[in-house]
């Protein structure tokens, strides 16, 4: 059997077979027009791109590693008990973070309600057209009715 090129294979490994048949999936799926933006958006603002490195740096295990490491050095070879300086260190780097966090709660508040928004406009759309088409069949149906049984015999 002759292996597939490169182009028919899924990004993540070779496709999946289901009863002998081969699935192939989507190369690439579409994101949805508010990811777009919001991705546009971040690239352009150098507050944004940093934030968004700090919060998924400080939401990583290297982020704990890093503490864990730096906290046993500084309590056993930089101050001795009860570490008044590493505590207020600490209290600090609690309050950026914190704040840090909020600023990414306000702008997944903000991305959901966009999308939300964008979402509730294009069903609208679709309700629109959806009832228009329902008019228009119901219109037609009405007038080949109205012909059938003026002239039965066709």
């Amino acid at each position: 059997m002759a292996k597939p090129g490169p182009s028919t294979q899924d990004p993540d490994g070779p496709p999946a077979k289901h009863g002998g048949r081969r699935l192939e999936l989507p190369i690439r799926l579409q994101h949805h027009p508010v990811v777009l933006e919001q991705q546009a958006q971040r690239a352009q603002d150098i507050q944004l791109r940093i934030a968004d490195w700090i919060t998924g740096f400080a939401g990583s295990m290297n982020f704990v590693y890093l503490h864990i490491a730096l906290f046993a050095i500084w309590m056993l070879l930089v101050e001795k008990s009860p570490w008044p300086t590493l505590t207020l260190i600490v209290s600090l780097e609690a309050i950026f973070l914190s704040t840090f966090v909020m600023i990414g709660q306000n702008r997944q508040a903000a991305f959901q309600q966009a999308k939300a928004d964008h979402d509730f406009n294009e069903q609208e759309l679709e309700l629109k057209t959806n009832t228009q088409l329902t008019r228009e069949i119901d219109r037609l149906t009405t007038e080949l009715h109205t012909r059938l049984l003026k002239n039965p015999a066709g």
